[in-house]
């Protein structure tokens, strides 16, 4: 099979080729996909480059977590009636050298989820990373039916995934802050009921005229350059989650400003979180595909 790979962390030009290697087989408990679409996160990208700090699983790396594909083969314990079936893909290259960027990959079966046929290989490709941060992001600290819900770059592919989910899960009025026009339709598009610029000077102003009674939770992207506009449109009793680190590592946290209104801040990082948390974010951003609540971004394709 052809397969893009790198012995070491480095630039792209310096560590990725693209060669000729031998078809995996799948192993106990694994199944064998041939890949459709390998689907690339900023994620992967750090991993390759060295940013992330981990080391390799092997003697080599493929990248890409997300993809979508066809069953073609099963290994042991697995059922041979799941071959042909189509899947979306989470964590293919999480501690392991086989991820998406090839033609087949191995996979632990319970990582390998069924597509819906009404769903596009194009979208399942786009969900293991955001649509299961976004999930953890919105529920981890309980239901939302009828929440006031704030997405800090609603036109992401978190921001995306988080939208609708939050139309998905109940939640009463969703708010997505964005940097253009452009943006905006696209947030809109996913369903937020207001868009509003963050770089503007009256933004918080425009999130409060929006939710009155402040917002209940908030999807966060950027907290050291976020906090101060996320604590003035806060309900009491918010929760602020924190999934990424654009802008710097460092945030000041004004703790009697979090104090006050018992606000809770939260930081999740999507391999690491709770295994019975992953499993509820995979059963329902796979019942949200059966509803036709999810769609992929405008994609670039390479």
């Amino acid at each position: 099979m052809l397969a893009a790979r790198y012995e070491k962390t480095g630039p792209a030009h310096e560590v990725l080729r693209v060669v000729e290697m031998e078809r995996p087989e799948p192993e106990a408990g694994e199944v064998r996909v041939r890949v459709g679409v390998s689907g690339v996160n900023p994620t992967d990208v750090k991993s390759r480059a060295g940013a992330t700090g981990g080391g390799l699983p092997g003697p080599f790396q493929i990248p890409h977590q997300d993809g979508a594909g066809v069953i073609d083969a099963v290994g042991e314990g697995v059922d041979p009636g799941r071959i042909g079936e189509r899947v979306w893909l989470y964590f293919a290259a999480w501690q392991r050298p086989w991820g998406t960027a090839a033609q087949w990959t191995r996979i632990p079966g319970e990582q390998a989820v069924q597509l819906p046929q009404g769903a596009s290989a194009d979208l399942g490709a786009t969900l293991g990373i955001p649509a299961l941060t976004a999930h953890r992001c919105l529920l981890a600290d309980g239901p939302i039916d009828g929440a006031t819900i704030l997405v800090a770059g609603g036109a992401g592919a978190v921001g995306h995934a988080a939208i609708e989910l939050a139309r998905w899960a109940g939640a009463g009025r969703v708010i997505a802050t964005v940097s253009s026009e452009e943006k905006a339709a696209l947030a809109r598009a996913a369903g937020a009921h207001e868009t509003v610029n963050y770089r503007e000077d009256d933004a918080a102003e425009r999130i409060r005229a929006a939710a009155p009674d402040g917002v209940d939770r908030v999807v966060e992207l950027s907290l050291a350059q976020n906090l101060q506009l996320d604590l003035a449109v806060c309900a009491p009793y918010a929760v602020i989650t924190t999934y990424a680190n654009d802008g710097g590592d460092e945030a000041a946290v004004p703790v009697r400003a979090l104090m006050g209104p018992n606000l809770v801040l939260r930081f999740v990082l999507v391999y690491t979180m709770p295994r019975d948390a992953l499993r509820h974010a995979v059963r329902d951003v796979t019942r949200a595909l059966h509803d036709g609540a999810l769609s992929p971004l405008p994609l670039h394709r390479f």
